[in-house]
């Protein structure tokens, strides 16, 4: 049934100022002859493969992220280049590397004068639009509108930008979100123009705060602790001094809600601080939902009072509980959108993507966030549906800096050459791909920061993936920390628990990696790199 958008017509910015529109050009005879497909891109912040139930049903059911994979195709190799928040969305923009579109780690600020893909659109007569998140830094380009939360985003009562206005709306992040969207389709754009939106959920993003509707959600859920979430890290001295453990570094009250009315709980000072800052930003009502929720968790944590093995079950449990009932309302809020599209008759014209900006840690090798090169924060999810294309799975390597050309051409937009992506369009119509692609190329720049993850590079083929940790000098922070090189065979060590670099009989394999390593890295114009 068809939104009913008088509810939510007074939530959005209307001052859709935007640059003069060329007639849209198509690229052929036959493109003249059809409409031009609409693009809706969806991606959330953090969101792990493992709780998409089109991946994995062992946590979560998402029947409307799945209607996609179910209408379209389901990605099972699909990785980012670089597994952090803003040079991952830069990469997805530019279709290029992070040292090429210049965005390298969050402290860095995005070049609005660049090449993306929404301002070639937008030269070829589409009406664009990004809405959420954008954690770039500067202001967006080549949007016709933009409404924008700043920064991170609040998960209650969020602040956004809106074409440079700061406009505070009450309400949770992911509604609020959703709204917006539907806003600007139903009354926001030129509907004689195709479209692309951007739609960017701040979920499920750190620190997992959900909806008031879904607080009681999976309160009697248990959860394993992950077979890994114990390891050693041996062989693996960069794995082993990060500060992303859920049981030494996930705070009780910043992360886990445990800020008492009697301030008895503590965690770490600043972030205890922020935990009970973000309490504050609600209103009077939301305040008694959340409390009519976490007080009873804060009693009973407090009468258990959980020590050693037993504290780091409990952070997990409460960990995952949170997580997966931000994940509900995403994929609540997508079924609405999906529901609008189907009530318009959009379906039948609109290419879909749903994705992440990266994987995450769901308590693998003990961890939350994301950074590392291992397989949970350097694959994504990346579903696709194209009317009338193909249906099933799509096995191949892809990787977020493919996005880019694969919009362009299913807009019949010509595709830059200096464009490091390949699109995926073939694949989705079930026709021969050629990308021209022998490996995955990744790096991950962001030293010293809060997680304490080195700078590390790496190539993935289907089977082997070689990680290159970097060297660290001495500095007033950080103690030298020498480079170090990490080979998986994924085949026979899929959790990644067994660097067997340097075993007898893996030399060859090693030398092989190493020179692809170089080649990519010359390909992408990243040839800064140390011989070990």
């Amino acid at each position: 049934m068809k939104e009913p958008m008088d509810k939510i017509k007074n939530l959005v910015c209307m001052s859709l100022a935007g640059a003069a529109i060329m007639p849209f050009a198509a690229c052929s005879d036959k493109k003249e002859e059809s409409k031009p497909l609409n693009i809706l891109y969806i991606m959330c912040d953090d969101h792990s493969y493992q709780t998409i139930s089109a991946y994995d049903n062992r946590y979560i059911n998402t029947p409307n992220i799945d209607r996609i994979a179910a209408d379209g195709v389901r990605f099972t190799n699909s990785f980012v280049a670089n597994s952090i928040s803003g040079p991952s969305r830069a990469c997805m923009l530019t279709g290029k590397h992070s040292l090429a579109n210049g965005f390298t780690d969050n402290r860095s600020e995005f070049d609005g004068s660049q090449q993306t893909y929404p301002k070639l659109l937008q030269a070829q007569g589409y009406e664009t639009a990004v809405i959420g998140k954008w954690h770039l830094t500067s202001d967006p380009t080549g949007f016709n509108h933009w409404d924008i939360l700043i920064g991170q985003g609040d998960y209650y009562n969020p602040t956004f930008i809106c074409n440079g206005e700061r406009v505070q709306r009450k309400g949770y992040a992911t509604n609020v979100t959703t709204d917006l969207a539907l806003e600007w389709l139903e009354n926001g754009r030129d509907t004689e123009k195709p479209f692309c939106l951007l739609l960017h959920h701040k979920a499920p993003h750190r620190t997992w705060m959900p909806d008031t509707c879904d607080l009681d959600l999976f309160s009697d859920t248990e959860f394993p602790l992950p077979d890994t979430f114990y390891d050693s890290y041996e062989g693996r001295e960069a794995a082993r001094i990060q500060h992303m453990s859920i049981s030494k570094d996930m705070d009780i009250v910043y992360d886990l809600k445990l800020a008492d009315k009697d301030s008895t709980i503590h965690g770490r000072p600043d972030l205890e601080a922020a935990g009970r800052a973000i309490y504050n930003r609600m209103d009077p009502e939301q305040k008694a939902a959340w409390d009519a929720h976490y007080d009873k968790v804060i009693a009973d944590f407090k009468q258990k009072n959980p020590q050693g093995k037993e504290l780091d079950a409990w952070k997990f449990r409460q960990y995952m509980r949170d997580y997966l009932r931000v994940i509900t309302s995403v994929d609540r809020n997508i079924g609405r959108v999906l529901d609008y599209l189907e009530a318009e008759g959009l379906m039948e014209n609109t290419l879909i993507v749903y994705t992440s900006d990266q994987g995450f840690y769901m308590g693998e090798h003990g961890w939350f966030d994301k950074r590392f090169m291992y397989e949970e924060s350097f694959r994504t999810p990346l579903l696709m549906r194209l009317p009338g294309g193909k249906k099933g799975d799509v096995p191949q390597l892809v990787q977020n800096i493919d996005y880019a050309p694969t919009i362009l051409e299913a807009a019949g937009v010509e595709i830059p050459s200096d464009i490091h992506g390949c699109s995926l369009l073939p694949l989705l119509k079930d026709e021969e791909w050629n990308p021209n692609r022998k490996a995955l190329y990744y790096r991950y720049y962001e030293f010293p920061d809060e997680h304490a993850v080195r700078p590390h590079l790496g190539v993935r083929t289907e089977r082997y993936k070689l990680i290159r940790i970097c060297e660290v000098p001495a500095s007033a922070s950080t103690e030298a920390m020498p480079g170090s090189w990490e080979l998986f065979d994924l085949e026979n060590d899929p959790q990644e628990l067994n660097n067997i670099y340097g075993t007898p009989g893996t030399e060859q394999i090693a030398d092989s990696l190493k020179s692809l390593l170089k080649e990519l890295q010359l390909q992408y114009g990243e040839e800064q790199y140390v011989e070990l």
